[in-house]
């Protein structure tokens, strides 16, 4: 076969960053806004991906079309999966990052010990297709884990949440640009355009009151969609990203092996210095979600959860919460049950709102809602479990 991959260009970054955005939010429309379930969703792009990927393999060179629109499946697929160990299984985003950094490199070294080359020059063989889009689908998967835990950690908002990654991405380039190993910079940059696109995102989408810039979803999606398309049908038509015969890059930069070892240790201090970064933003007042469903989130000041929330819907919140808490304590437990409905419902229906704004606030807030539900009830009604619970939705709110 011919090489089934592009070659690593300008464009490669811009199309890729395109295509996990979108991902991002058409999965998250499908999920949320139509209703499917996250389950569901997750089960129907996998059959997407089959479908897409067993055309992908089907041919004999690099297409586009096929590549680009099998990059987006994939995208939306590996953030899917990552989505339910957090959601439905409670794995905490700390572990699966680190089981999917695992993952990978288990991926990695089996690619390399087979085939004795990592490098996407060399994309000649199914086998090496094979592993090549299961790494990615890694990538996205650990890019999504990594991303998530980050603003856990930090609980920074849209826009600054951009910063990190593309921090990250522009020090790699740096170090590829002194000789750095191109195959490690390559799959570094890959995983990290996952946050920074799914942030891009976010951010866009975000209203202004959030520190967003108020496209709204809808809008941003379609305007990242026709980018894709119209650099797609440009790539097909100059064929400016076509890898010629054979497995070394057109202008592949000489391997220095100094100068590789200099990289790997400017590699790892970059690392340091952005671990250490979030071990310092994680010590500032912020929301977190907390890693463990069951024994629920925590909040590190009152108020600060819903700071990136519109005032009138936090208010509208705390009024039914506290309607609920004068309730139980009043001993009227079916007005609490029907009063605390009031707030289950504002709350789903709040979701494509809220969520995109700030996704830490929201996820602390709702595990909160979860413990006052279950609390208000439970067959036989705790009143001390009830207003512990009530109470400490309460300062979530603020």
């Amino acid at each position: 076969m011919l090489s089934k991959v592009p070659e690593v260009t300008l464009w490669f970054w811009v199309i890729k960053i395109l295509c996990t955005t979108v991902g991002e939010s058409f999965a998250d429309w499908i999920n949320t806004s139509l209703g499917v379930g996250l389950s569901l969703t997750a089960v129907l792009f996998t059959v997407v991906l089959a479908v897409v990927l067993g055309w992908q393999l089907w041919l004999d060179r690099y297409v586009p079309l096929a590549y680009w629109l099998t990059v987006v499946v994939v995208s939306v697929t590996g953030t899917l999966y990552t989505d339910i160990l957090t959601d439905n299984l409670s794995v905490s985003l700390a572990l699966s990052t680190g089981v999917f950094a695992a993952v990978l490199a288990v991926v990695f070294g089996v690619w390399y010990v087979r085939e004795r080359t990592l490098s996407i020059h060399s994309i000649v063989t199914t086998p090496r297709e094979l592993f090549y889009w299961l790494a990615v689908l890694v990538t996205f998967a650990l890019g999504t884990a990594a991303g998530d835990w980050t603003l856990d950690l930090t609980g920074w908002g849209p826009g600054v949440s951009v910063l990190l990654p593309a921090g990250l991405i522009a020090a790699i380039v740096l170090g590829r640009r002194f000789g750095a190993n191109a195959v490690l910079s390559f799959w570094l940059a890959y995983v990290l355009t996952r946050p920074l696109g799914a942030n891009l995102g976010d951010w866009l989408a975000s209203p202004r009151s959030a520190h967003g810039l108020g496209f709204g979803t809808a809008v941003t999606s379609v305007v990242f969609l026709a980018a894709i398309l119209a650099v797609v049908v440009y790539l097909t038509r100059t064929r400016r990203d076509v890898i010629g015969d054979g497995e070394q890059a057109p202008a592949a930069r000489e391997s220095v092996p100094a100068r590789e070892r200099a990289g790997l240790a400017y590699y790892a201090v970059v690392a340091i210095a952005a671990g250490a970064l979030l071990i310092w933003a994680s010590g500032q007042p912020h929301s977190a979600g907390g890693s463990d469903e069951e024994s629920g989130p925590t909040v590190a000041s009152a108020g600060a959860v819903t700071g990136h929330f519109p005032a009138a819907e936090t208010a509208r919140f705390r009024t039914v919460t506290a309607d609920t808490l004068a309730d139980v304590r009043a001993g009227q437990q079916s007005a609490a049950k029907s009063r605390i409905k009031d707030l289950e419902t504002a709350w789903d229906q709040d979701q494509d709102t809220l969520q995109p704004m700030d996704k830490a606030a929201w996820k602390v807030l709702d595990g909160r809602i979860d413990d006052a539900l279950k609390a208000v009830r439970a067959h036989t009604p705790d009143p001390a479990a009830e207003t512990q619970a009530l109470t400490a939705l309460l300062t979530a709110l603020g």
